[in-house]
């Protein structure tokens, strides 16, 4: 997604003077296009992310709109203050950009696994929060949060290659979209997760099992109106996402079950334990937290079986 980041700014920064990127140091191989079209619009910071908020939070003040690009795990938890003082309490419209959400930095080891980030950002009022499912909906949603007048967190996946089959650049704030349609169960599934969750539709349906699949992008504001419509509609919904099942779409769903007093069972598929300091590939990683697309079918049959018996 990285990619397609990258040439959205560039188009909205060719129409908007007001468009700046910062970044900690990092970014090589991703932000060059940027660079060498706005080279006076490009600032690296160093290693310093606080430093970074707190300069786009007065370049904000100012009347740009910066985007600030970091790794997700220091985008969202070493400048948290000064996003919660800066931007967020005083209201101005900094993009903080968290890419490789989940375990897409899997080989770097579990600092630099991104698995609380949506929890902080949910934690602050007023903050947009959006994880794109792939790099065709990615441009939509740049777009579509240029303009919002507070700030904005971006959960960015490093793919530029996997698409979500069903979903191509749809995308709404406040609203979710069904890329598979089911009777039997639905999976819910966060940003990057969407591609296994429809692979495990795929496998779900070769033994019988329908199984819708809703993409939820849009974390704040939340798909209310969507996600009442499938919790309402199915008996049974697994959310899923490589992130703690604690502050994530897993706690979204299940707040909303509870508030409205829906009668659906709610199975949350995330990362439940710490890390026991284990690096690895993404894929590898995602075994060991049941998030492959062959352990999220297990699990959604034995929830069908269990609500059976």
């Amino acid at each position: 997604m990285r990619a397609a980041f990258v040439r959205a700014l560039i188009e909205l920064a060719s129409e908007d003077q007001r468009i700046l990127l910062l970044t900690g140091d990092l970014g090589f191989m991703a932000l060059e296009p940027f660079i060498e079209k706005f080279p006076s619009r490009f600032f690296n910071v160093g290693v310093a992310e606080q430093n970074m908020v707190g300069l786009a939070t007065g370049l904000a003040d100012a009347g740009f709109i910066p985007y600030v690009y970091s790794i997700a795990t220091f985008a969202s938890m070493r400048a948290l203050e000064f996003v919660r003082n800066g931007p967020l309490l005083h209201r101005l419209p900094v993009r903080i950009v968290g890419v490789g959400g989940g375990f897409e930095y899997g080989p770097a080891g579990p600092t630099h696994h991104g698995l609380e980030d949506v929890a902080l950002m949910r934690a602050l009022p007023g903050m947009t929060i959006v994880a794109p499912a792939d790099h065709a909906q990615t441009p939509t949603v740049v777009r579509a949060t240029w303009s919002v007048p507070g700030p904005v967190y971006l959960r960015l996946g490093k793919d530029d290659r996997t698409t979500v089959p069903g979903l191509g650049p749809r995308f709404e704030l406040g609203r979710a979209q069904w890329v598979r349609h089911g009777r039997d169960l639905a999976i819910l599934a966060l940003g990057n997760s969407s591609a296994e969750a429809v692979a495990t539709s795929e496998t779900l349906a070769a033994t019988g099992i329908d199984c819708a699949v809703l993409v939820v992008a849009s974390v704040n504001p939340p798909p209310l109106e969507d996600l009442v419509e499938a919790l309402s509609r199915f008996r049974a919904v697994l959310t899923v996402e490589a992130h703690s099942v604690v502050g994530g779409l897993g706690s979204l769903v299940s707040e909303i079950v509870a508030e409205r007093g829906l009668h659906c069972r709610v199975v949350r598929c995330g990362v439940r334990f710490l890390s026991d300091g284990r690096g690895g590939s993404e894929r590898y990683l995602l075994g060991v937290h049941g998030l492959t697309r062959e352990q999220l079918a297990e699990t959604a049959r034995r929830t069908l079986a269990e609500m059976a018996a």
